[in-house]
C-alpha cells in the first residue's frame, strides 16, 4: 500500500512555477488537486519536495486547501528531500510515490530510491485506479490522518523546545490512552490496521473484521480483542492500536500485538504492554508469552519488547493460528514476560 504521496510543486501540484509568479497569480493543477482530494480521502498522506524557498509550502497549502504531512524544500537532490520525508513521517520507500514533471528528477529519484513508486503528472488519472492507491477498507482515522500528521507535526515542534523529560513532555501534553474490548464498530479499523502496520506488528499479515468479530469472546470468554486508543491537548488519534489475547491454562499468550507508528514515542506500546502484564497478574495467570513473527521492518516492536521486561526465546516450537499465518517460512520468537505486577504509567485510563 502507498501510504504517502510526495510532490513537486512547479508544473507538478502548481500550475505555474512559484518563483516566476512573485505577484503570486498562481492556481492549483485542476488535475492534481483532483487527484490528491481523492487520495486524501482514502487515508493516504501528502507531503512536498520542490526546489523552492520554504514559504512555498504555504502557498500550495492554501491553494489545495490540504494539510501537508512534511515538507522539504530547498536546492539539494529530491532523493534527499523524499529520504528525509521518509524518515521524518516513519514511512519505507516502498510505501511512498513521488510525483514530478521533470523526468530527470523522476530519474535521479529512482536510482537513488528504487522501492519509490515515481509516478509523471499525467499517469495519476490511471494510478489512482491501482490496487496499491486502494486500501481495503477507509475508516474515520484514515480519513483525518493529514490532520492527525499536521498535528504530530506541531507536538514535535513543541517537543523539541521542551526542556524537561519525556515523561515530562507526555503529562505537559495531557496525553491520554485508553484501553477497552474492542466492540462491533471497532473491527474496521482493527482490520484497517493489521495491514497498515509494519514496525508494530507482531505477525505481518492482514487479519480481516471477521476474524477480530469471531476472537471477540468477552472478558471472561477464551480469547480477547482489545484496543488501544489516543489523545493529548494536539488531538485525538482516535483507535491507535490493539492485541488479541487467549487464554490456555495459566498462560495468556498474545498472537497478534499491533500499534500504528503515530504513536511512536508517546508512551503506547509500553502502556499496553505493562497493561497486558498487569492484567494477567490479576487474573492469577502463570505466564505472559508475546509471540513474534521475525521481520525485517517490526524491529521496532521487538525492541519495545525488550524494554518492557519480555524476553525473547527463538528455540521455543510455535504453532500460529491459521489467521496469523502467511503461507511462507517464518521465524517466530516467543517473548516471556518477566514476573510481576507493573505500575501503569499515569496516563492510562482502563475502560471496563
Amino acid at each position: 500500500m502507498i501510504k504517502c504521496v510526495i510532490w513537486d510543486l512547479d508544473n507538478t501540484l502548481l500550475a505555474g512555477t512559484y518563483l516566476e509568479s512573485p505577484d503570486q497569480r498562481l492556481c492549483a493543477d485542476p488535475d492534481a488537486a483532483r487527484a490528491l482530494a481523492e487520495l486524501a480521502g482514502r487515508g493516504i498522506l501528502h507531503a512536498i519536495a520542490s526546489r523552492n524557498p520554504p514559504e512555498a509550502a504555504a502557498c500550495a497549502a492554501t491553494l489545495t486547501g490540504h494539510a501537508f504531512a512534511a515538507a522539504r524544500l530547498g536546492w539539494g537532490k529530491k532523493s534527499a528531500a523524499v529520504a528525509g520525508i521518509l524518515g521524518e513521517l516513519g514511512l519505507s520507500a516502498g510505501e511512498a510515490a513521488f510525483v514530478d514533471d521533470d523526468p530527470l528528477e523522476r530519474g535521479e529519484v529512482g536510482r537513488a530510491l528504487p522501492e519509490v513508486l515515481v509516478l509523471a503528472p499525467e499517469d495519476l488519472a490511471e494510478a489512482i485506479g491501482w490496487p496499491e492507491f486502494s486500501p481495503p477498507v477507509i475508516t474515520p482515522e484514515a480519513r483525518r490522518r493529514g490532520d492527525m500528521y499536521a498535528s504530530r507535526r506541531v507536538r514535535q515542534e513543541e517537543a523539541a523546545a521542551f526542556g524537561g523529560s519525556a515523561d515530562e513532555f507526555l503529562r505537559y501534553c495531557r496525553t491520554e490512552v485508553r484501553i477497552a474490548e474492542a466492540t462491533e464498530a471497532d473491527l474496521p479499523r482493527l482490520h484497517e490496521l493489521s495491514f497498515r502496520t509494519h514496525q508494530f506488528n507482531s505477525v505481518g499479515v492482514p487479519v480481516g473484521a471477521e476474524i477480530f468479530a469471531r476472537l471477540a469472546g468477552g472478558p471472561q470468554g477464551p480469547s480477547r480483542v482489545v484496543t488501544v486508543r489516543l489523545s493529548d491537548k494536539f488531538g485525538d488519534d482516535g483507535l491507535v492500536g490493539g492485541c488479541v489475547i487467549t487464554v490456555s491454562g495459566g498462560t495468556w499468550h498474545v498472537p497478534l500485538l499491533m500499534m500504528s507508528c503515530r504513536a511512536l514515542g508517546r508512551g503506547v506500546i509500553g502502556a499496553l504492554l505493562a497493561w497486558i502484564r498487569r492484567a494477567a497478574s490479576l487474573a492469577d495467570a502463570s505466564e505472559v508469552v508475546v509471540t513474534c513473527v521475525i521481520t525485517d521492518r517490526n524491529v521496532p516492536l521487538r525492541i519495545a519488547l525488550t524494554g518492557a521486561g519480555f524476553r525473547a526465546d527463538m528455540a521455543a516450537k510455535i504453532t500460529l493460528p491459521d489467521w496469523a499465518q502467511s503461507g511462507e517460512h517464518a521465524r517466530v520468537a516467543a517473548y516471556h514476560a518477566a514476573p510481576g505486577q507493573p505500575e501503569l504509567p499515569h496516563w492510562v485510563v482502563e475502560v471496563p
